[in-house]
């Protein structure tokens, strides 16, 4: 069993000329939050125990929208009080958990992978982070991601690519391996935690294949309500 941290702090500033003033996370989609199709997707799994909603901005609105449960599992809100980075929302979420493993997701991207098949993976890789990755062609928004076999040797920049791996913002962590590690209380999650650790040879990464939506910027999120 997993507990679940969706990262669901993000104000969607980029978003604003196009949805109304609400969390990211909370753009509609053909009538109802971007967050519930996340939801719908993760409440599928029977691994799945409890959602850890790491929240900020304007958090009311998800509160009220989603109250303590969906489709039967709990939902528990993590409220930061100023904006942490997504390293500092992990860290204040990850007291909320209670299972050795914990999946971790961004609100903002609909990635909707095996979760099953990605346990299966990290329990047989033996790391303590293993990366949901996503092979992608003609891009700019994204750095790549290289890899060895099943381990992650090198993280680069954004720039445009032609075709290339990148971080599909799906992990699943040792909560113990995570709460030993000491960090700032304000930093990024993958700049601090993953970039700092990958010449350690301590990350996997398993390719995904499955549709991948990411609402961050107006284009993508037109496109969004196409695809979900």
């Amino acid at each position: 069993m997993m507990d679940v941290i969706i990262l669901a702090g993000g104000m969607g500033t980029r978003l604003k000329e196009v949805v109304p003033d609400v969390p990211k996370s909370m753009a509609p989609i053909k009538g109802k939050p971007f967050l519930e199709y996340l939801f719908n997707w993760l409440s599928t799994y029977s691994s799945v125990q409890t959602f850890v909603l790491a929240v900020g901005y304007k958090s009311e609105i998800i509160v009220d929208y989603f109250v303590d449960s969906f489709n039967g599992i709990p939902v528990v809100y993590v409220n930061e009080q100023e904006p942490l980075g997504t390293g500092g929302a992990i860290f204040n979420a990850l007291k909320a958990c209670s299972s050795d493993d914990v999946l971790i997701i961004n609100g903002d991207t609909y990635f909707p992978i095996d979760i099953e098949a990605f346990e299966t993976f990290h329990r047989n890789n033996k790391k303590p982070v293993s990366i949901a990755l996503k092979k992608m062609k003609d891009f700019d928004r994204y750095g790549t991601v290289e890899t060895l076999q099943d381990s992650i040797v090198k993280f680069n920049e954004k720039t445009y690519c032609k075709e290339g791996l990148i971080n599909g913002g799906i992990y699943i962590v040792s909560k113990n391996w995570l709460e030993q590690e000491k960090y700032p209380s304000k930093c990024s999650f993958e700049k601090d935690v993953l970039e700092k650790n990958v010449a350690k040879d301590l990350l996997a990464g398993k390719i995904f294949d499955d549709v991948f939506v990411d609402i961050g910027i107006p284009e993508d999120y037109t496109k969004a309500t196409l695809i979900v």
